[in-house]
Parts: structure tokens; C-alpha cells; sequence
């Protein structure tokens, strides 16, 4: 018998499958569709995770059962594309900037990314043209150019780019093969001390698994923000780091930012600060390339012997190993990479998913490992690192998810209702008052009983937190 993605995800996590039994699921026909089985993955995803807060809220607590876990297709297709709902002061957010699209080359397509300013610099001069170069003076440079020579010459000049890929090629590709070789979640022991204890969460109000718990947040765009999010939401005290001459786009920080709060330090000279933060910190979540951290001390070892019990989870586009590992990516670059822009596309232009499902998706997985980790931790008090790759994700969706045989229950699902109907996303909407202005935004899809519904506090001002605990 397949095993369905959910059973898959848990079994990752090194979870106990008799768990399962704990979760249902709520099917509706027309989230998330596309070719490949999105819906599935997502939920799978959600799922695994909602399923590992409610294991550590049992395990904190003392209960007998782990609370009872539901996944809602509704809520989790609302929630995979929380950017897109997301209204400040009534206005739609940006999502894209202009010179991040796909663009015919002379022998195919390439895709680029330059929403932030310093990533738009360093592709406008690759491509020989000055910084204010239109759309226009862009295609006709790369109307000239083969997609890999684009490629490697705009990612040598520390700008973002990738050919388009079909998922033949990819599968040849030494990176592709490097990251199929790998588990969907590499997880590992770190240390052998034991790790600061935590109180059992009490007083009134919703069951918070994560309360107490401190994670330092090192982690930029989407996929990280997401883990850290839904680690807020479940009570965690998360203090994300950027460095000052970084600052994140705003609307990107109101989508990402709920229950969390915001400093800015320079790891060249406030390791100091960082130093103390890290003192009596629980978890290091970093969201950068393979290395790009490690001159500042920042190697899971490195950390771990500075913090013994310490979890250190770590993200990456292309993963932290093959020819690709230093490289930077982001979601809608791996899905041109790996073939899933091929196969969500035409013959006429390249495709892409319903949702940045790669980000979001991974999103929810490193939240899942964190919890899990938290809960293993709490036996034998030692260190752990968890890491995923956006790519290794990739890989699953397009060769490791199995499609639910329709719109009812079925195939990767566990104890699913019948299949229901998506079509107001309104239902998992919500309105609140914050620094940033009147947000409309989506509810998180992560839910178990008795656990939160909603944030504690809204996103605050990008930086403007002091860098200490609560």
C-alpha cells in the first residue's frame, strides 16, 4: 500500500505513527489545483506540523492523549498564499518586482529574482545595462543570450537567475542528483549536554506548546518567516535578527511577522548582543545560504558548544550540499530549476504552482522538526539540527506525493471527511489593528484542540525592537 504524505512526513520527523490516528482531515475540491499533487503536499505539511504541536503540548503538560488534530484543506490553501490575501490600510501588497519574471532567452527561458534592491543591482550589471534599466532593455539583452550562459554569469556576479529545466534535466543535473540522495528532513544530534529545562505552560487561554521557548529568528522572505511564525503562534518568544543595511520589504515583514518581534544587529561588531541573546536561547533558526553565517560563528557546532541543548534548525534553497549549495535561491527560481515550472506550463510559456507551495510547504516542515525536536529534547536533554532544502521539497512534490484519487476521501489523506467545497476564502480571513496599519490577513491553518486560532500580537515595526527577552 502507498504510504500516504502525511503518514510520510511523521515517519520523517521520526514521529510515533500510532499518532496518526489523532489526525482528520477536512477534503475540498479546488485548493490549491495544479498538475502536481499541491493540495496533497500542503496539507501533508500543515498536518505533520499541527501533529508535533499537539505531541509537545501533550508532553508538556502531562496529558494522556495527544489532542485531537485537524487539517482543513480551506484553511491551509488560504494559508499557503497568505501573501497574495494580505491587505495593509486596504491595499494589496506587492509581490514581485518589475525585473523578477521570466524572460524568453535565445535558445529558451530564464528566470530572475530582484525584489530587493542590492539583488536588482547585481543583475542589471551582469547584464551590462545601468541600474535603472526598464523590463524592456532587459528582454532584449536576453532575447540575445543562451538561458545557461545568463545562468552562470549573472550568479557570478552575485545576482539571481536560473535556466529553465525540465525535470529530465534536473534528475541529470549533479545538484538534482545531490539533493534526491538526501532525506526530505536531515535531522542529527549536536551535543551531549543537557539543555536548559522548561516550565510546564500554564494559565488561562489556549494550549501553547512553545511557551517559554526562545528562538532566535535569522531568517528572511518566506519559508523561514513561516516556521518562525507558526513558532510564535504556538508561543514561542521569537526575536528575529536582521542586519541594519538589510532591511525587509514591509509588506513582506506584515505578512510574516505576526507574533514575533523585530532587532536589527551587526554580527560584524554587536557580537556582544548576539553573544548574550544566544546565552540562554533554545532555538537558532537560520535562513541564508550554506555558509554565509559561518564567519560570524554561526555553524550548528559552533553554537552548540557556545549553547549546549541548543536546537539549530537550518533552511536553504539548493541545499547544504552539491555544486549548487552556495548558492542563492528562492522559491520561484527552484521551481523553474527543477522542472515543475515545465510541468505547470504550456507549450507556449513556462507554468508555475498555485502558491510559492516550495516556501511555504518547507515553511511548515521546519516548524514540525523544531517541535519534534523540542519534544525529543525534553528526554534526553540533548542538542539537535534539523535542515531542509526548498530543492529537497521539490523533489517530494514532484516524485514522493501521492494524489488523493479525487475529491473525497482517499489516498493521502488521514481519517478525511467528505469531500467539501473551496470556494470563500473569506472563511479563514481575519481583520486586526497593528503598527503597520488595518490588516486583512489569513488565519494559521496549523490547529489542534484547545490549541491558539490566532496570534497573540500583531507584526510591529520592522527593527524596532530591543535585542533582549521577553
Amino acid at each position: 500500500m502507498t504510504q500516504s504524505p502525511m503518514a510520510a512526513v511523521w515517519r520523517e520527523l521520526g514521529g510515533d505513527p500510532t499518532l496518526l490516528a489523532r489526525v482528520s482531515t477536512v477534503v475540498r475540491a479546488g485548493a490549491l489545483e495544479a498538475r502536481l499533487p499541491v493540495r496533497e503536499m500542503a496539507r501533508a505539511c500543515v498536518g505533520g506540523c499541527a501533529l508535533a504541536a499537539a505531541e509537545l503540548a501533550a508532553e508538556r503538560t502531562g496529558r494522556a492523549r495527544v489532542p485531537h488534530v485537524t487539517v482543513d484543506d480551506g484553511a491551509v490553501a488560504t494559508a499557503f498564499v497568505s501573501e497574495r490575501h494580505l491587505r495593509v490600510d486596504g491595499r494589496a501588497p506587492v509581490s514581485f518586482a518589475p525585473l523578477s519574471r521570466f524572460w524568453r532567452t535565445a535558445d529558451g527561458w530564464v528566470r530572475t529574482h530582484a525584489n530587493y534592491p542590492h539583488h536588482r543591482t547585481r543583475l542589471t550589471a551582469a547584464l551590462g545595462l545601468a541600474d535603472d534599466a526598464t523590463p524592456e532593455d532587459v528582454a532584449a539583452v536576453l532575447a540575445e543570450r543562451p538561458a545557461r550562459e545568463v545562468e552562470e554569469t549573472v550568479y557570478a556576479a552575485g545576482g539571481l537567475a536560473v535556466a529553465l529545466r525540465t525535470p529530465e534535466e534536473w534528475a541529470a543535473h549533479a545538484q538534482g542528483r545531490a539533493v534526491t540522495a538526501r532525506p526530505l528532513i536531515e535531522r542529527g544530534l549536536l551535543d551531549s549536554a543537557p539543555a536548559r529545562a522548561l516550565a510546564p505552560p500554564g494559565g488561562a487561554g489556549p494550549l501553547l506548546p512553545a511557551a517559554g521557548v526562545r528562538v532566535l529568528d535569522l531568517t528572511r522572505v518566506i519559508a523561514g518567516p513561516v516556521a518562525t511564525r507558526t513558532l510564535a503562534l504556538l508561543g514561542a518568544d521569537v526575536l528575529r535578527v536582521d542586519a541594519p543595511h538589510l532591511p525587509e520589504a514591509a509588506d513582506a515583514h506584515a505578512d510574516t511577522g505576526f507574533g514575533k518581534r523585530s532587532t536589527t544587529l551587526d554580527l560584524a561588531t554587536g557580537r556582544r548582543g548576539f553573544e548574550e541573546l544566544l546565552a540562554t536561547a533554545d532555538v537558532v533558526v537560520t535562513g541564508y545560504r550554506p555558509g554565509a553565517l559561518d564567519r560570524f560563528g554561526l555553524t550548528p557546532e559552533a553554537l552548540a558548544e557556545r549553547r549546549p541543548g541548543l536546537v539549530v534548525a537550518q533552511l536553504s534553497a539548493w541545499g547544504a550540499y552539491g555544486p549548487w549549495s552556495g548558492r542563492r535561491g528562492f522559491d520561484s527560481l527552484v521551481q523553474v530549476a527543477t522542472g515543475i515550472a515545465v510541468t505547470e506550463g504550456s507549450a507556449e510559456q513556462p507554468g508555475a504552482l498555485p502558491a510559492q507551495a516550495l516556501d511555504h510547504g518547507t515553511g511548515y516542515l521546519l516548524a514540525a522538526a523544531v517541535l519534534r525536536a523540542l519534544t525529543e529534547r525534553s528526554g534526553d536533554g540533548r542538542g539537535r539540527l534539523v535542515r531542509l532544502a526548498l530543492a529537497r521539497t521539490a523533489a517530494w512534490l514532484t516524485d514522493g506525493v501521492a494524489r488523493d484519487p479525487g475529491d473525497s476521501a482517499g489516498l493521502g489523506t488521514e481519517n478525511a471527511a467528505p469531500g467539501l467545497p473551496y470556494e470563500v476564502p473569506d472563511t479563514w480571513l481575519t481583520d486586526r489593528d497593528g503598527p503597520a496599519g488595518h490588516l486583512r490577513y489569513a488565519l494559521p491553518p496549523v490547529a489542534f484542540a484547545g490549541g491558539p486560532t490566532d496570534w497573540a500580537r500583531p507584526p510591529g515595526t520592522w527593527g524596532a525592537d530591543a535585542p533582549r527577552w521577553l
